[in-house]
């Protein structure tokens, strides 16, 4: 439910809202709420708002949108181990030059994140022969992944060449992709340096440590689809350099069909006295 045209217009007996980007007094104007949805794959622009009621809060998850992050995912993987940078700059140049070329067998992709969209991007991943392993913070067994929980982190970024951000944003995890972490990916891959691609949330990275990280060669390069401020501001040096690709939030965007279609089928459900699929844990965060 967005209320840009009434703003400030009460909101009494309304059972539903769909909430993006909302204005910060909504519930205060929507007593009457059952049940809260997110409009995005993301909860923590929800959980943040004031007044949030003590109702289930449902976030959205649609094939769609998995499919969409995943081939965002795959895609950047692909830039990468193809060096398509480089041949992009020379085919400016006019320079016909091949080089070395791993293959994705040579390289080890790890997601940070194994939920619906974490676990989707490893299976796509995997088709098209990288290597992959997975970190959550809880302990999970996925058929055909090598999984690794909290404790493990560091043995995980130890065997990773390729880093993928798919975390929630919560207390845990805000800040958690930074210079100490970049430092104990492994630098065995046939790239020379590992690469981080966080298609996430913004609140997860330290930009600055991302930026020096790139600079001094921790990283040989990354791919942003989140920020700390966006829109990226005009002057940041994210735009301009050779080693970093980025994109304005786009890895994922939720298609609006696919996400009303989940939102009148979990109403459906509510109002038939079943439970409600993909609820929010407030305390986890996601």
């Amino acid at each position: 439910m967005a209320d840009p045209v009434h703003k400030g217009r009460d909101l009494s007996g309304i059972d539903y809202a769909v909430v993006w980007k909302s204005a910060a007094d909504l519930f205060t104007r929507a007593p009457d709420l059952k049940v809260v949805f997110s409009g995005g794959a993301g909860v923590d622009h929800v959980l943040t708002l004031s007044h949030l009621p003590d109702v289930p809060l449902v976030r959205f998850v649609d094939r769609s949108l998995t499919t969409r992050m995943s081939e965002w995912v795959v895609l950047q993987c692909l830039l990468h181990l193809r060096q398509h940078r480089t041949y992009e700059a020379q085919a400016r140049a006019h320079v016909w030059e091949d080089l070395s070329q791993p293959e994705a067998a040579d390289v080890t992709v790890g997601v940070m994140g194994l939920g619906v969209l974490g676990q989707d991007a490893i299976r796509k991943l995997q088709v098209i022969g990288f290597r992959t392993i997975g970190w959550s913070r809880s302990v999970k067994s996925i058929e055909g992944i090598e999984t690794f929980d909290g404790p493990q982190l560091d043995v995980f970024l130890s065997k990773t060449d390729f880093l993928v951000g798919l975390l929630p944003l919560t207390a845990d995890t805000r800040g958690i992709f930074n210079a100490s972490l970049f430092s104990k990916l492994s630098r065995r891959g046939p790239l020379g340096a590992p690469v981080f691609i966080n298609g996430g949330r913004g609140g997860s990275q330290i930009g600055a440590d991302i930026l020096t990280a790139l600079q001094d060669g921790t990283l040989g390069g990354a791919s942003l689809d989140v920020f700390e401020e966006e829109p990226l501001p005009v002057d940041s040096p994210f735009w301009n350099m050779d080693n970093v690709y980025v994109t304005p939030h786009v890895a994922a965007s939720s298609d609006v069909r696919a996400l009303f279609a989940h939102v009148e089928q979990q109403i459906e459900r509510f109002e038939s006295g079943l439970p409600l699929q993909h609820l929010v844990d407030r305390k986890a965060g996601y």
